[in-house]
């Protein structure tokens, strides 16, 4: 699994001015609504200094970070779910996407015009809220009347299914989300969840878009809005300056870091959304590493040996026989595989082994 993640928000907010920074991908940025109109998509290594330092001991012949794909879609504004602006287009486009990044500005600049006429982070955040579950009722609606049909015939399960759309359809026109019913409300409900595709169950957190001399006092009054906000829904807040995140994207690393250090940030945008992305999605990284290959995998937190064997390819989780094991903080400390083993914490894992993020894995399989 890996991360893509839809960048979304309303026109003007600075989203394609985001996405070509953290991908330096160059879409179109201009100062007129719905410049977006194809979703641009970008794909991003991820950073990892982890990685680096395995590069550094094996120097091998090839390098594989773990990627995240970014997709920036055209502004909403208010309508969408009824087809205005780019409407069910936009809509479409979210779907598609494991988790949603939304851009709020945070920031007031008289040269670029404000859909709205006016900064207000939270009545934003609520038109676009609004949208998603309006469009998301619709969706439950249509599935409620095939349900009712099947109920009716006896079929149990359909009657079961009856009664998880009524209860998303309540909470749905009440304003409530459908990620705040899922695991809650038995498996019927989440299997309608996912099968709808419901946009208002994505993952979610909120990227406050602020102006560069904002960025060494971590902030405004806008932000300080919008996390409150965020906190109450139990969402994060990332905060990212668009303009200095061009400029770093085009730096080599050690003016990168100079400037960092300029404006007191520990990292940049792009790696605090993309941490941010792997936390709310419960992503987590191990290794293989060698003179061929070092390459960093992405997988679910949680998942066990052969499972993470399957990122690989399936024939590994099919043959699965062991793990040998070790820990990234135990190869820093010894600085190589072969010492590390001498050390005797090199580990043999089985199949009920719980894989930790930074471990270093090698598979012995048999198809």
């Amino acid at each position: 699994m890996s991360l893509k993640c839809g960048i979304v928000g309303l026109p003007n907010v600075g989203k394609s001015t985001i996405f070509n920074a953290i991908t330096n991908a160059g879409a179109e940025a201009a100062n007129y609504p719905f410049c977006t109109i194809e979703p641009n998509v970008g794909m991003v290594s991820v950073p990892d200094s982890r990685l680096d330092e395995l590069v550094k001991v094996y120097n091998p012949k090839s390098i594989v970070p773990a990627v995240t794909e970014f997709v920036d879609i055209a502004g909403l504004v208010k309508g969408a779910s009824k087809g205005e602006g780019l409407g069910n287009q936009f809509l479409t486009h979210i779907r598609e996407c494991n988790a949603i990044m939304e851009v709020v500005r945070c920031f007031e600049d008289d040269d670029i015009t404000h859909v709205l006429g006016s900064v207000d982070p939270v009545r934003d955040i609520d038109i676009i809220e609004t949208e998603l579950i309006l469009k998301d009722l619709d969706s439950v609606e249509k599935r409620l009347n095939t349900e009712a049909k099947a109920a009716r015939t006896g079929n149990a399960k359909a009657k079961e299914n009856l009664e998880a759309c009524e209860l998303l359809k309540k909470g749905l026109e009440e304003g409530h989300s459908a990620r705040e019913y899922i695991g809650k409300n038995g498996d019927a409900l989440d299997a309608i969840v996912q099968d709808l595709a419901l946009l208002t169950a994505k993952p979610l957190f909120y990227c406050a878009n602020i102006r560069e001399d904002d960025l060494e006092k971590k902030g405004n009054a806008y932000v300080d809005q919008l996390k409150e906000f965020a906190a109450k829904q139990g969402t994060s807040v990332v905060v990212i300056s668009g303009k200095i995140e061009e400029e770093l994207s085009t730096m080599e690393p050690e003016d990168k870091a100079e400037l960092l250090k300029d404006y007191g940030m520990e990292e940049s945008g792009l790696d605090s959304v993309v941490r941010e992305g792997y936390r709310i999605l419960g992503l987590q990284t191990f290794f293989t590493a060698g003179e061929k290959e070092c390459r960093a995998w992405t997988f679910e937190k949680g998942s066990k040996a052969p499972r993470c064997a399957g990122v690989i390819h399936s024939d590994f989780e099919k043959g699965f026989i062991r793990a040998e094991t070790l820990a990234f903080e135990d190869f820093r400390k010894y600085g190589s595989w072969n010492a590390a083993k001498e050390a005797g914490v090199v580990r043999t894992e089985g199949k009920e082994y719980v894989v930790k993020d930074g471990d270093i894995m090698y598979y012995l399989f048999n198809v």
